[in-house]
């Protein structure tokens, strides 16, 4: 399956921000993760490897994993916008921190076909270390205190995405003005609209 098929199929969103919150809104409206060509897609997406990248060797391990860790992230997002941390915090805190330890995949230049240098991995990724790269970027954003402090969830209707704001004035108030932004100006001009008519 081509990769804008699966992405224009399942509509994979990259505006959170951040590669962590990217995978979180993998789970709205629905599970987005329901086969390795959609995870392999998303992978690609967000940046993770060069979209040359073969990852035929992805199987259904690999969403066992990327599952486990947006699950254990999405813990510590949301608990850290809670009022206190929730009782599962810690378990979570310690596996994103064992899942960082393995590196991310190395990255090389090499010439393209018109000599302008392009990167490729040095090797064909593998799920622990492309988990480690996110969990990395997990531990990046919750240690970093100015990013902390732009975390957002996203105003929208039934909308629980998590992006970090960093618009001038830090006045955003949706995942994406494009979707929630939208629905919610529509939404406002049929209130409007109805007013008008009664």
């Amino acid at each position: 399956m081509a990769l804008g098929t699966v992405t224009d199929a399942y509509e994979l969103r990259f505006d959170a921000g951040r590669t962590c919150l990217d995978l979180l809104a993998t789970t709205h409206p629905e599970e987005r993760f329901d086969s390795v060509e959609v995870l392999c897609a998303w992978i690609v997406g967000a940046g993770l490897v060069p979209p040359t990248t073969s990852l035929a060797h992805a199987d259904a391990s690999w969403l066992v994993g990327f599952r486990e860790l947006r699950g254990r992230i999405g813990q510590l997002v949301r608990g850290g916008l809670a009022p206190e941390p929730w009782p599962s915090y810690d378990v979570a805190l310690a596996r994103v921190n064992d899942l960082a330890c393995t590196a991310p995949p190395a990255p090389r230049a090499v010439r393209g076909e018109d000599g302008t240098l392009v990167r490729e991995l040095d090797h064909p990724p593998q799920c622990a270390a492309l988990l480690g790269a996110i969990a990395r970027d997990a531990v990046e954003l919750l240690t970093d205190p100015v990013a902390r402090a732009g975390l957002r969830e996203c105003e929208g209707d039934n909308c629980p995405i998590v992006y970090v704001d960093s618009s001038r004035g830090r006045r955003r108030r949706w995942c994406s003005s494009e979707v929630c932004g939208n629905r919610e100006r529509v939404a406002r001009h049929r209130r409007r609209a109805a007013l008008a008519r009664a």
